[in-house]
């Protein structure tokens, strides 16, 4: 615990390094829409600028004290409607008198000095205005009176109310035609914007000046899938190869596998190696929420492709588009997702189809996809991209394990026989996860042990050694592990153990057994039901020793369960139920059981049945190991973890001469490419990770 917090408080050099360099701040970049904008604010204000002043309003009693102390320079009167408006200007030299500070500043013009009109005033007609102006200059000189100018139209251009109308609508037209050419994409894009560019394909194309730089040597344990599309690369490249002998290159290939197996990475390779034009995009980049819009693009993509042709396409998890039509269709709506679909179709293989365009599509839900997309002429082949073997992993764990720094003492092929079922990326993850593991360490170089620990983390999860645990939970968990490990080392079809420990990992794993499984894919009924007993091991032991039991088998409770309905269910394994199978993997039994409610309540008794026999099985066998039970319980509770020279010390050695997987491949012994049916057991049922380890959750 001490060198674990001491390692944690340690930050690497050159990371620190990284972290208080100070990169000089960026400057701002220039945005468009501020030019926009000041375009905007002075189209709204030029009508202003070139209309002059605002005149405040006022009454002719007050100009009549202006005119008589001289300080009016003109008046201007023009007619507005059935009355005549007068315009005041002051003189120049009078604006800086108190009682003009106001006048004298436009309000429109941010307070900026107003050259007139200073006052307007309003009277009944010209011969009115002219008599009350004569009557207030009665008594002043001459050459002091002041001039009224009559004038017609007075408004300026830009003043007229019709005339700005006309302005502000050509200005609004401005901007909304600015706005669609934004949304269009036409005068720099955007995002959020493309709104007429909606039906557009969203392909990546890459070309010579975009090319891949992945090829086929970076692709590791998939020789068979290789050969499929090195197939189709050899035809692009050299095409009278083929035609010579009337041989039609395939127009589509659908690579299908599980997750993490090695799908696009294949697709990549493809597109490095070909040299021709590769359209990349996934399945969703077809989904949209405007009808239409699917169809569109699939048109528009296969259109671009002609242009490009002879190319190749690309669709990443095309079961998004691709799902079989006819099921979970709302009455009376509309699919786009089936139209998109019946598009694509067309496109592949219709009537006006043209040669030169070779698809490649990924998945890993075959199950549910289409049968018209999958028939001959649209994907003539599909390759199967199944999780490595053993001569696979070891392959794939060269190719991870060539940028790392490693001791003498790493073996590929110890690792691959290690890892069984794991996927490339898994195995990625644990070279990762090692070299992390080493340099937390502050080794120099990675070594077998943090691979080891790295396959620890990987599977089970963190491990936590500052969980607080209390002594009875400890005690607990250590005769759970316990059982499992009788379990498993005296029946003869259940996996061997490897490691068995109670330190806690992952989100509520308090303790956990790892299995080393053998590499097959045929099970018969008896090793199912060994594989059972290891599973139950745990609660049986809880019952026996404390004679209470706990939650923590619920990981077990649920892998028994589903275990012991496929065996009733699917595989026919039960006499009482007899040799069917209601195995339904394209979910056309969503809404409605294939069979009677007699039958379910047949089922539903045959698996209590078989579950209380091997719980009856197991519970016998831990009576009469009784004593290495306690052994290996109480030296849990001392080093926490046991591996299997641990267990041969305490139990002595394994009553079946059976060797291991494990053993055979790292001594050169095993069988390569075994002749079995790949597809007796479905993916779900034979999951390596519930037989390689086991771990236990307190929480239900």
């Amino acid at each position: 615990m001490k060198d674990i917090k001491d390692n944690k408080s340690e930050s690497p050099k050159p990371i620190r390094k990284i972290l208080n360099k100070k990169t000089p701040p960026k400057p701002p970049k220039f945005n468009i829409m501020w030019l926009y904008g000041i375009v905007i604010l002075a189209f709204l204000l030029v009508p202003t600028l070139l209309s002059g002043g605002s005149g405040t309003p006022t009454t002719f009693k007050d100009v009549e004290g202006m005119l008589k102390q001289n300080d009016v320079e003109k008046l201007v009167a023009y007619k507005s409607g059935d009355l005549v408006v007068a315009e005041v200007y002051i003189k120049k030299e009078s604006l800086n008198k108190p009682q003009y500070a106001k006048a004298g500043k436009d309000q429109r013009l941010f307070n900026t000095a107003n050259n007139g009109p200073q006052y307007t005033f309003t009277d009944a007609s010209y011969e009115s205005l002219k008599q009350s102006v004569a009557n207030a200059e009665k008594d002043m000189p001459e050459d002091q009176k002041v001039n009224i100018q009559y004038e017609q139209g007075h408004e300026s251009f830009l003043s007229n109310w019709l005339v700005q109308g006309v302005i502000m609508v050509i200005l609004f037209a401005g901007v909304w035609i600015f706005i669609m050419r934004r949304m269009s994409g036409g005068s720099g894009g955007g995002p959020g914007g493309q709104i007429f560019n909606i039906g557009k394909s969203k392909a990546t194309l890459f070309d010579k000046e975009a090319q891949v730089s992945v090829t086929f040597n970076d692709v590791a344990g998939l020789e068979e899938a290789k050969q499929e599309v090195m197939e189709i690369v050899d035809f692009l490249k050299n095409p009278k190869k083929y035609t010579n002998l009337g041989g039609k290159i395939p127009k589509g290939a659908l690579l299908v596998g599980s997750p993490g197996t090695g799908k696009t990475l294949l697709a990549k390779a493809v597109a490095g190696e070909a040299q021709v034009p590769f359209f990349s995009l996934s399945g969703s980049d077809f989904v949209e929420m405007f009808v239409g819009v699917g169809a569109s693009r699939v048109r528009d993509l296969f259109r671009q492709a002609k242009d490009k042709a002879p190319c190749i396409i690309f669709i990443d998890e095309i079961d998004a588009i691709g799902r079989a039509r006819g099921k979970n269709n709302i009455v009376g709506g509309n699919d786009e997702r089936e139209n998109t679909l019946n598009q694509l179709l067309v496109e592949m293989d219709g009537f006006g189809t043209d040669s030169g365009i070779i698809i490649l599509a990924a998945t890993n839900r075959p199950d549910v996809l289409d049968s018209a997309l999958l028939r001959p002429g649209r994907f003539d082949r599909q390759v199967s991209i199944d999780k490595p073997d053993l001569i696979g992993r070891e392959q794939i764990f060269k190719v991870h394990l060539k940028p790392i720094k490693l001791s003498d003492g790493v073996d590929a092929k110890k690792l691959s026989a290690q890892t069984p079922g794991f996927a490339g990326a898994e195995i990625a993850n644990v070279c990762n996860e090692a070299a992390l593991i080493a340099a937390r360490k502050n080794k120099e170089s990675v070594d077998m042990t943090d691979f080891q620990d790295a396959i620890d983390r990987v599977i089970g999860g963190l491990e936590k050694k500052n969980k607080i645990i209390s002594p009875e939970e400890k005690r607990i968990v250590a005769y759970h592990e316990a059982g499992h490990a009788i379990a498993g080392w005296f029946l003869e079809h259940a996996d061997p153990l490897v490691k068995v420990s109670i330190v806690p990992r992952g989100v509520a794993a308090l303790g956990y057994a790892q299995y080393l499984p053998k590499e097959q894919f045929l099970y018969t009924t008896e090793q199912l039901l060994d594989e059972m007993s290891v599973s139950m091991g745990g609660r049986v032991a809880e019952d026996i020793v404390f004679g209470r039991i706990s939650t923590g088998a619920l990981s077990d409770l649920e892998r028994i369960t589903k275990l012991a309905y496929a065996m009733t269910k699917i595989y026919g394994m039960n006499g009482n139920v007899g040799n069917v199978s209601f195995y339904d993997p394209q979910g056309e039994y969503q809404f409605n059981k294939p069979y009677s409610d007699t039958t379910a309540e047949m089922i539903d008794n045959e698996v209590r049945k078989l579950v209380d026999d091997v719980y009856q099985k197991t519970k016998v066998l831990l009576n009469e190991k009784r004593e290495g039970l306690e052994k290996i319980a109480q030296k849990l509770l001392e080093k926490e973890v046991l591996f299997q020279s641990d267990l041969e010390e305490i139990l002595g050695k394994r009553p079946f001469d059976e060797r291991t997987t494990y053993d055979k491949f790292v001594n050169g012994e095993a069988a390569l490419n075994p002749d079995v049916d790949n597809n007796a057991i479905p993916d779900s049922l034979t999951n390596p990770e519930l037989s390689r380890i086991d771990g236990e959750d307190p929480k239900l």
